[in-house]
């Protein structure tokens, strides 16, 4: 009876040990992935005959690096609120300059100008910043609202 028990054990460190091991690895993978932080964003209206502007701000860390920051402004009343767009979509709109912050992390910040006919047929109310995060090693993140700011 002891033989039995002593196989049962070392069965069950097996199958335990196989389980930690794969989690361990999923977790790895999970920390490939760029990962954002003290995102924001700012909306200026165009007034006075000046122009106004939007400006987002955010952290990226990738332990491979990070390769580029994807930017796109949309309106929490429009079509991209039932159909978000998709992270090769997403691959396609404006980039934010990304600079070195320490370590595996970059400052990126994106930038644009507001002209008062845009912000004239602009909708008014919520509108969200939706990003791609993209890391040397080709892993992505992609958050739909990464940061808000409104129209007024």
């Amino acid at each position: 009876m002891s033989r039995r028990i002593a196989l049962s054990v070392v069965a069950g460190v097996v199958v335990l040990g196989g389980a930690g091991a794969f989690a361990l690895a999923y977790a790895g993978d999970q920390d490939k992935a760029p990962v954002l932080a003290h995102s924001s964003a700012r909306y200026t209206a165009p007034a006075g005959g000046h122009g106004g502007s939007l400006s987002f701000t955010t952290e990226v860390t990738a332990s491979s690096g990070v390769k580029s920051l994807k930017v796109l402004a949309w309106p929490e009343k429009s079509e991209l609120a039932g159909k978000l767009p998709t992270a090769k979509e997403m691959t396609e709109v404006e980039s934010a300059t990304c600079t070195p912050a320490g370590g595996h992390t970059a400052r990126c910040v994106y930038e644009v100008a507001v002209p008062a006919a845009d912000a004239a047929s602009s909708p008014h109310g919520a509108w969200h910043v939706a990003v791609l995060a993209t890391a040397v090693d080709g892993s992505t993140t992609l958050d739909h609202k990464a940061a808000g700011f409104t129209v007024r």
